[in-house]
């Protein structure tokens, strides 16, 4: 079996060289670290993870926190993490919180405690003060995805401007009776996300001088189930019916052109329908949308952290400055589920 003294004397560097080469920790020549990786690959050599661990003291593993698994977005930020991740040669152990309070404190009070992660990415998590305290205490760099959160660097979407960007498209169109699918309380607790995009809606109308109606929003649970029942609400009433429906999720969304299709509408002659996300189905259904890139979020995350890991930070923002925020891009997409109102 090849070994890391065999690289060295391949190479002509001492078996220290080859370590910071190849781990990326320490200083190497740009020339150094180039014979180094040929000399490893011409002699099929790979390093043991478990030496790397006791050299470096690190596991080469990230932990990422989700409150659900079963969303498109939060899989789709794990996805763009996982292959920022495997691109620095680290590992990724996914805790999902799906089972609520109780699976939430076992994992900020056993799992990440126990050195098993060198950082932890928490994605649409409000952690508590003293969560973010016992991980900065034991060294863990640490990155929300989200919402800003105090003395932590974090990654941030508008909502409400990304909100308001959605209904002025609308309202451009035309379109005066305009209702929202948002999310129900349950969806409520972190970074008031449902509540900030519910604002977003109402700034816009109240910008371009449109009364805000209680009658034209209605809760629902961000996904198709829950964006098809409320909108079967909001549609069936041919005297009251809106024009327009800004959801507050794409999967919301299309479950709303189902049910305007199952009511006998046709989308967007009857009514027009825009959402927030550019979910992988949203070009299928021809859903204009938002777009806020939920991969790239977990790429920079990932991107954070490596900075934090080498220069050797506890990932602590200055307590003068507060929170490292990061506001992240998003963009209006337009395809043919938005018309101007019928006549």
């Amino acid at each position: 079996m090849v070994g890391i003294s065999d690289v060295a004397r391949h190479a002509g560097v001492s078996t220290a060289t080859v370590s910071r080469a190849l781990s990326g920790n320490g200083p190497v020549l740009a020339a150094t670290r180039i014979r180094v990786e040929s000399a490893a690959r011409e002699l099929g050599y790979v390093p043991s993870s478990n030496a790397s661990s006791l050299a470096s003291g690190r596991m080469k593993n990230i932990g990422v926190v989700v409150p659900f698994l079963n969303r498109w977005f939060f899989a789709s930020v794990v996805e763009g993490a996982q292959s920022a991740l495997q691109r620095n040669g680290y590992d990724l152990t996914l805790y999902n919180l799906t089972g609520g309070t109780e699976a939430r404190r076992s994992v900020f009070e056993h799992f990440l405690l126990r050195q098993r992660v060198d950082a932890v990415i928490a994605v649409s998590l409000e952690l508590t003060e003293n969560e973010v305290t016992r991980l900065h205490a034991l060294g863990k760099p640490l990155v929300g995805v989200g919402g800003p959160l105090l003395g932590v660097p974090t990654l941030t979407v508008d909502d409400i401007a990304v909100a308001r960007l959605a209904t002025e498209h609308l309202i451009t169109l035309g379109h005066t009776r305009i209702a929202h699918i948002g999310g129900d309380k349950a969806f409520d607790l972190d970074f008031n996300l449902p509540t900030n995009r519910r604002f977003g809606y109402q700034a816009a109308l109240a910008g371009a001088g449109i009364e805000v109606s209680p009658e034209l929003y209605k809760p629902a649970d961000f996904t198709m189930r829950g964006g098809y029942q409320a909108a079967k609400q909001l549609l069936g009433s041919p005297h009251e019916r809106p024009t327009a429906i800004f959801a507050a999720s794409d999967e919301m969304a299309i479950g709303c052109i189902l049910a305007a299709r199952d009511l006998g509408l046709v989308v967007p002659r009857d009514v027009s329908v825009i959402g927030v996300d550019d979910h992988e189905q949203a070009g299928f259904f021809g859903l204009s949308t938002v777009a806020q890139f939920p991969e790239a979020q977990g790429e920079k995350a990932v991107e954070i952290l490596m900075n934090e890991l080498q220069a050797g930070s506890a990932g602590v923002a200055d307590a003068g400055t507060g929170a490292l925020n990061t506001s992240m891009p998003f963009e209006l997409i337009v395809r043919d589920s938005t018309a101007c109102p019928p006549s």
